[in-house]
């Protein structure tokens, strides 16, 4: 009778569980925007493969010339992108618009670059997430009207967040929306208070959750590949050291009387910000203001990071590769990264744009490994009984963030894809540049807002007290400063002098 119980209990789980339904979720919006880019390839596709054959064999030929012409390669290069873009179609990358910029008049930013209105656009996210989510709403057993009379609002506070990060003055400082959507929700909530009706769309973990399953599509094993064992090196030998470090420093140092808020604030800063908080924060069942101080900690500090990191590099004439890989293991956004990235170098040099940003992704496939050893550490020593005891295998699994599987199971689908040839690499390429990256933007600022709107500053105050989490996070972070520079140095100027030259063609 009890093996039955737990058995429909398991079963009822992935109907049930949020986690599940990330997966689900993620899963469904990858399959839809995959399989329709499939089935819109063109009809003369071998022709256009042939074409793309044919430019890629005279940019290996005039890579081989003597003397190189760095011009002609740059001319076949840039059309054989078009070639293999060409490929492919996303037939659904037209109903899903982001918000534009603008400079003194916020209504340019509801148009594109051809004067295109992007309303659209921003009614067709809108309704595509409203109506996933509520499908996933309703699998939870929780009212889809509701939800769904509360998103709009949700939403529209999240437009406002990409319209003020899209203003000219704010953009050029690299002010991103997550700041913005947080500021947002919290002066609602701490001013006239979250209305209740609201409340059935605040909905932080699952629209991050959903958004990590669609960044695990993202994460390419060709990138690992492209910088091979030097970018391992950075990404995956000093986070674990940094992250271990830094929970034994607020352990034993600090003395910080919640483990749960000392290893979310450690993952935070050393793996990538607030996607490792909310996997790790499930693993160890951080409490919700455990998670919103996390998060406002790495916002401050990514803002701090990204402006000052680039000018530190320029002042140092640091070289680009070097910048690129110090910056991608440290700064804990992506976006952020490669906003950062993009400042360093001279004009029209991406070398340190395109090394950081791979470091990065090469750095986020760790967030699935550091939840799940959080789950076996959390189970077997922080919570084992008083009498030595520890808590059966089981709940490892039950505690193991379980959208992290979607994560990888999407990565490993559209790696190899990607991997099959021209024709798959350019479908992922569609279907990642015209959907999930503006889908995953979506949800994390929605994320944003529903951190803002469940937060109240003065339930986050005993968290501050005696200064030990801002003491925990400039300590974990210099740490990483320093590890990640020397390993860098190590690997890229040293060991692999020439790693990144793939990466500059």
């Amino acid at each position: 009778m009890v093996e039955e119980e737990v058995t429909v209990r398991r079963r009822s789980d992935f109907f049930s569980s949020e986690d599940w339904w990330a997966v689900w979720l993620g899963g469904a919006i990858l399959l839809l925007v995959g399989g329709s880019t499939w089935l819109s390839r063109p009809a003369d596709q071998n022709d256009r493969l042939a074409h793309y054959t044919e430019l890629t064999r005279q940019w290996d030929e005039a890579h081989q010339a003597t003397p190189v012409d760095n011009a002609a390669i740059a001319a076949i290069q840039k059309e054989r992108e078009q070639a293999r873009a060409s490929l492919a179609t996303n037939p659904v990358k037209p109903w899903l618009g982001k918000v534009g910029s603008w400079s003194d008049n916020p209504l340019k930013a509801l148009t594109d670059k051809k004067g295109n209105s992007v309303l659209p656009g921003l009614l067709g996210v809108m309704v595509f997430c409203g109506l996933f989510f509520a499908v996933g709403v309703a699998g939870m057993g929780e009212s889809a009207i509701r939800f769904l009379v509360a998103f709009v609002p949700v939403f529209l506070l999240a437009v406002c967040a990409f319209l003020l990060a899209g203003q000219s003055v704010v953009k050029h400082y690299n002010l991103e929306y997550a700041l913005w959507a947080i500021l947002i929700g919290l002066i609602i909530s701490n001013t006239l208070g979250t209305p209740r009706f609201l409340m059935p769309a605040v909905r932080t973990e699952f629209y991050i959750k959903t958004g990590l399953v669609l960044l695990g599509a993202e994460i390419l094993f060709s990138r690992l590949l492209s910088l091979g064992i030097p970018g391992i090196c950075v990404s995956w030998i000093v986070t674990p050291v940094v992250l271990i470090t830094t929970f034994i420093f607020g352990q034993k140092i600090l003395k910080m009387s919640s483990p749960s808020l000392n290893m979310v604030i450690s993952a935070d800063m050393s793996v990538c910000g607030v996607s490792a908080a909310i996997a790790t924060g499930a693993a160890c069942r951080a409490k919700r203001e455990e998670l919103s101080l996390a998060i406002a900690l790495s916002l401050g500090f990514t803002v701090i990071m990204m402006v000052l990191m680039p000018k530190f590099i320029q002042a140092v004439d640091m070289d680009p590769v070097l910048a690129g890989a110090w910056l991608g293991g440290t700064i804990d956004s992506t976006g952020a990264v490669a906003a950062a990235g993009g400042m360093v170098g001279e004009a029209g040099d991406d070398t340190a744009l395109i090394v950081a940003t791979t470091v990065k992704m090469i750095q986020n496939i760790l967030i699935g490994v550091v939840a799940f050893g959080v789950s076996i550490y959390w189970v077997g020593w922080v919570e084992k009984s008083p009498n030595g005891e520890r808590v059966g295998i089981g709940e490892i699994w039950r505690r193991f963030p379980k959208f992290m599987l979607g994560f990888l199971a999407a990565s490993l689908a559209f790696s190899t894809l990607s991997a099959s040839g021209p024709i798959g690499e350019a479908t992922v390429n569609a279907v990642l540049d015209g959907t999930t990256g503006t889908l995953r933007g979506w949800l994390f600022c929605l994320a944003f807002v529903s951190i803002g709107l469940e937060t109240n500053i003065r339930e986050l105050a005993p968290y501050f007290k005696g200064g030990k989490p801002m003491t925990l996070y400039v300590v974990g972070q210099s740490l990483n400063l320093i590890l990640s520079l020397f390993m860098s140095w190590l690997m890229f100027m040293k060991v692999f002098p020439n790693a990144a030259d793939a990466l500059r063609l």
